[in-house]
């Protein structure tokens, strides 16, 4: 994204100002201007930039699903027209919703005159802040999307339930119980995932923090008869070398790539009896079963406060969660940090 567009997106100072003010601007942007702001937002995000995105017009909303079960198919006895009435059961599909409903959420930031005058890029300072500021929010969006609890007293988290507590909540549990990560842990989760779900097994991932993935390389190094395979990766085009970066994919779990989210708390305290140190989690669910939900309405406010000699900036924006199948999204708690 170029300077130019990141400034017409992201920079504040015009937005809203009146006719012969320039101290005091507030106002929605643009729709073409919100989608590249949370585009923008995206590009520092993990999780978030591969879950499926709705990009709402209301603060609520509800998704159809539709499934139809399994074992639908029965055996077709040939002359046995009597069957037609008392042997056979029609199979209908089966209809429900995934409700999504977006919170409030606020950014708040200020810049000094004396900054803006000292400072080498002068003017064009106040449009870089505006930028940080922008790729902090997606952090922080993606932090509460994934370990947002209501019962937090974190003033951030505790704005809803993220993807985290939901899957505890309702989807397939596994407690590694104080183990460190390894193949057990993998091979675990893989076991708890119905089978249903395993005719697309090329597209399950495994999600977990760094220090877990850090973890799991280490180990890795340390067992002579399952060397990492860089080569055959690249070469089938599959996955990328382990750079360490984040949302990278690092070595195969039974197949399965595994990817490093950064903002997946590694600090927990276990559930466990004897518990010690810090833990994670391990996920292995589809990408698209992550639902972002985000109102398109972006609203900054500008303000310059006379007393202060500051421009205070205030930046309001909507989001929600939501998993769309929690039947197929396993989580692996208590997985100790080495």
């Amino acid at each position: 994204m170029s300077n130019e567009l990141l400034q017409k997106v992201i920079d504040t100072t015009n937005l809203g100002t009146d006719a012969g003010a320039n101290t005091n601007g507030h106002g929605l942007l643009y729709p073409d201007q919100a989608n590249r702001f949370i585009d923008y937002m995206w590009d520092a995000t993990i999780l978030a930039k591969a879950a499926r995105t709705i990009r709402m017009r209301s603060n609520t909303t509800e998704i159809d699903k539709v499934s139809v079960g399994e074992r639908i198919m029965r055996v077709a006895s040939e002359n046995a027209p009597q069957n037609y009435v008392s042997g056979y059961t029609n199979t209908g599909a089966t209809f429900s919703k995934v409700s999504l409903t977006t919170t409030k959420l606020r950014l708040d930031w200020e810049l000094s005159s004396e900054a803006l005058e000292d400072n080498l890029e002068g003017g064009d300072l106040e449009d870089h802040i505006a930028r940080l500021m922008a790729t902090q929010a997606g952090n922080d969006v993606e932090d509460v999307l994934i370990n947002g609890d209501t019962a937090s007293g974190d003033s951030l988290l505790s704005a809803f339930d993220g993807f985290r507590k939901k899957a505890l909540a309702g989807g397939h549990v596994v407690d590694a119980a104080g183990d460190n990560i390894s193949g057990a842990v993998f091979n675990d989760a893989l076991k708890a995932m119905p089978r249903k779900y395993k005719q697309r097994r090329n597209q399950l991932r495994f999600f977990t923090g760094s220090n877990l993935v850090q973890d799991y390389l280490y180990a890795l190094t340390n067992v002579s008869s399952s060397p990492f395979d860089i080569a055959s990766g690249v070469i089938r085009g599959q996955v990328a070398g382990p750079d360490g970066s984040p949302g990278s994919v690092t070595p195969f779990a039974f197949g399965i790539p595994v990817v490093n989210v950064p903002l997946m708390d590694e600090t927990r305290a276990g559930t466990y009896s004897g518990t010690s140190g810090n833990h994670g989690d391990v996920h292995l669910t589809f990408p698209q079963n992550f639902i972002v939900g985000i109102k398109r309405d972006v609203t900054v406010y500008r303000l310059f406060q006379p007393k202060k000699d500051t421009i205070e900036y205030t930046l309001f924006i909507r989001v929600g969660c939501a998993v769309e199948n929690l039947d197929a999204h396993v989580v692996v708690k208590n997985v100790k940090v080495a």
